[in-house]
């Protein structure tokens, strides 16, 4: 395992070049002082001259004066991302699935191409045949790859493990396309129109995740923040929800601690903005205050057997939603009516999408969707010609988004005076 403190060293000292007799060779020292108060020698040898080890003792002098001195140049990259992904991703990472995808991406795509060379070894060359090689399985994963390696990197550098960053300035084929600051174009074909959205309300109110499909495209609700919600989240009198928490799959904050598997544990949401006060349109309003009578009923019927946690989206047990209880009913509600076979994401895509061609402003809808910037909203969703791009590497704003720490402020009290009427567009 990497040894990262032994790598951030306070104050240095070369000693002078001597001979080693039984090896009629030459050889310095460096002395590497910590902020604890101990300190590491490491002997530099193996010269055959004098004057080739004075001329190496002024390059490592050199080197440590500007702070790119390796303490450690036999570091192997699978060991340095393993050591990154478990102390420093799973301290930031806000969710089980988060870890899991930057984990996925070292382990799957990185990891069995780079195989056994040494961090500092790594160049240019190296990163770009990597990602030559990720381009012709997926551009996506490709994407990803490059993603993870210049934040991974970065870190290395910070850390004094590497003296410089080979990813940096290292671009994606050239047959791949670049998505500056991660713009999209909206694909119709993935969102639903006005007409589509009426008859999927319509047909999935037979089924057990009616409400489940209001919250996501009518509040535009992340699955797990759905799941979450509970009646003392809504406000019954000005008629507005507060998303507080999500559920999921726990992430241990200590690497390699055992892991119950529990699936449905309330969360901390994705990030400090995804915290949220939303206007409930009056048909959600409605479909909630139905769904509380039958949650009662169930509740008096199943008596010491009822878990009575408070769950809008639950069993008749009370018991909340797993992340994929929809998937089954969701995919034959699009087959039984016809309706385009997008995934349950591209529902809240939809939400946004709705709201953005009804002229709502994206500071309101980035506010209403959870997203941490407005800049997020308007590159996933919206028309890329009205975007004005940030001082931001693209490759940073999904690390940014899924990992680093928010800025906090407290803006949960603010009721949004936007509201979608969805009585007026979904006219039978």
């Amino acid at each position: 395992m990497i040894d990262l403190p032994k790598a951030n060293y306070i104050e240095w000292n070369v000693k002078s070049v001597i001979k080693l007799n039984e090896r009629d060779t030459y050889a310095y020292r460096v002395v590497l002082n910590y902020q604890d108060g101990t300190n590491t020698i490491q002997q530099k040898s193996g010269f055959k001259t004098k004057k080739e080890a004075e001329a190496a003792r002024l390059q490592t002098i050199g080197e440590l004066s500007n702070g790119t001195y390796i303490v450690d140049t036999r570091i192997k990259t699978a060991d340095f991302l393993e050591y990154w992904l478990e102390y420093d991703i799973r301290k930031r990472a806000g969710s089980e699935n988060t870890y899991t995808t930057y984990s996925n991406i070292i382990q799957n795509h990185i990891v069995p191409i780079l195989k056994k060379k040494k961090l500092s070894q790594l160049d240019k060359s190296d990163i770009l045949r990597l990602y030559q090689n990720r381009t012709e399985y997926s551009i996506h994963i490709a994407r990803q790859v490059k993603t993870v390696m210049n934040t991974a990197l970065r870190y290395a550098v910070v850390h004094k493990l590497i003296a410089v960053n080979p990813a940096e300035g290292v671009n994606l084929p050239k047959t791949v396309k670049s998505k500056p600051y991660h713009v999209q174009t909206i694909d119709t074909q993935k969102t639903l129109t006005l007409e589509q959205i009426y008859v999927l309300l319509q047909a999935s109110k037979d089924t057990p995740i009616h409400m489940q499909i209001l919250f996501n495209v009518l509040l535009g609700l992340r699955r797990q923040e759905i799941n979450g919600l509970k009646y003392s989240d809504v406000d019954y009198i000005n008629r507005t929800i507060s998303v507080e928490r999500q559920l999921g799959k726990e992430l241990n904050r200590e690497p390699y601690a055992p892991n119950d598997g529990a699936t449905k544990k309330e969360l901390q949401l994705k990030t400090f903005s995804s915290k949220r006060v939303l206007p409930l349109p009056d048909l959600v309003f409605e479909a909630i205050v139905e769904e509380r009578k039958q949650y009662e009923k169930n509740r008096r019927r199943r008596g010491k057997y009822f878990f009575d946690g408070d769950y809008i989206c639950c069993s008749t047990y009370g018991k909340p939603r797993s992340k994929d209880f929809h998937w089954k009913h969701y995919k034959q509600l699009l087959q039984e009516t016809g309706l385009p076979d997008i995934r349950w994401h591209d529902l809240r895509s939809t939400y946004c999408t709705l709201l953005l061609k009804n002229n709502f402003s994206p500071k309101a809808v980035s506010k209403l969707m959870g997203h941490a910037r407005e800049l997020i909203t308007m590159d996933v969703y919206g028309d890329n010609g009205n975007i004005i791009a940030e001082e931001i590497p693209p490759e940073l704003l999904s690390y940014m988004e899924e990992v680093l720490p928010e800025k906090k402020k407290d803006n949960t009290e603010n009721v949004l005076n936007t509201m979608i009427n969805v009585e007026k567009i979904l006219k039978n």
